[in-house]
């Protein structure tokens, strides 16, 4: 049974957030790159590394959000909704692979720390810290709205704890002369990446996989469809997100059969429709039913649950 209704699946516009933060970013890794030629700083050549991921992976989250914002077409009938999934599955591989040759390459170095001048070091951390906390300014208020947001401003937020562990790496190294206090900054570096890796990683997986929309409970989606008058059953349910903010689900109802002679079958639709979009905490928009006689459900695949 068809349905029509209209719902809205346009992309938000972020672009000029992250076009901001994208060019304070790159103007931070010039300025960084620079500084780690000029010290030898492992934990500002970290930061560095770090910050080309990060201005690579805001690079991707812009052509993400413009790919977003493609009408659908026959071929592609979501649009490009999921190339924010696929650019925050990106950066948290290249993260993941960043934070790994951290930990090793700061490890190596504890054995035989290099001199770092401390000055040079503190003067290059302020304005990574700097920088920072103007991108997380620009994309703090929207930062919730989907997952490519959600990457682009965790990876500022690290970015800037890099820039701090930098600033404290070289006020010990003024006042101690410790020089391996560098390369306990870089380790500190890299344990903020590799957990945003893998939480990163997790999250797009959890889409990709069709997996349920976290705070949607299928049991209790289909215990709550049972109480609309005349529905005998509800199997076959399925729900996934195509893309942050767009959970769709499908169903099978099974009504009394004489639903489909008096015209009660459309008006049943219509509950469906309206319990899944407000009576959950997810609200589901864009769902499915296929509505069947109760003699039906004899036919159906057995495999169907």
């Amino acid at each position: 049974m068809t349905h029509d209704h209209d719902h809205a699946h346009g992309a938000a516009d972020h672009r000029g957030r992250l076009a901001i933060a994208f060019g304070i970013t790159a103007a931070i890794l010039v300025a960084q790159a620079v500084g780690a030629l000029l010290t030898g700083s492992l934990a500002l050549l970290v930061d560095t590394a770090h910050m080309l991921t990060d201005a690579g992976g805001l690079a991707l989250a812009l052509f993400a959000a413009h790919l977003s914002l493609r009408p659908a077409s026959p071929q592609r009938t979501w649009g490009y909704r999921r190339a924010e999934v696929l650019a925050a599955l990106a950066q948290a591989a290249v993260l993941l692979v960043v934070g790994v040759y951290v930990l090793v390459e700061a490890v190596l170095r504890l054995a035989d720390p290099p001199e770092i001048p401390s000055t040079q070091l503190v003067v290059f951390g302020v304005i990574g810290l700097v920088g920072n906390l103007a991108s997380m300014a620009v994309l703090a208020g929207r930062r919730d709205a989907n997952l490519n947001l959600r990457a682009a401003f965790l990876e500022v937020v690290n970015d800037a704890l890099g820039s701090v562990g930098v600033i404290v790496a070289a006020i010990v190294i003024a006042t101690t002369g410790w020089q391996r206090a560098d390369s306990v900054a870089a380790l500190l570096i890299g344990a903020l990446i590799l957990p945003r890796a893998v939480r990163l990683l997790r999250a797009a997986g959890s889409v990709l996989l069709e997996s349920t929309p976290p705070g949607l409970d299928l049991e209790e989606v289909r215990a709550h469809l049972l109480k609309v008058q005349h529905v005998r059953d509800v199997h076959d349910v399925h729900a996934s997100l195509i893309a942050t903010g767009l959970p769709i689900l499908s169903a099978h109802v099974v009504v009394d059969s004489g639903c489909f002679t008096d015209g009660h079958a459309g008006r049943i639709l219509d509950e469906l429709q309206e319990c899944v979009a407000t009576h959950f905490d997810v609200a589901v928009e864009h769902s499915t039913f296929q509505v069947e006689p109760d003699t039906h459900p004899e036919h159906e695949h057995p495999t169907h649950a």
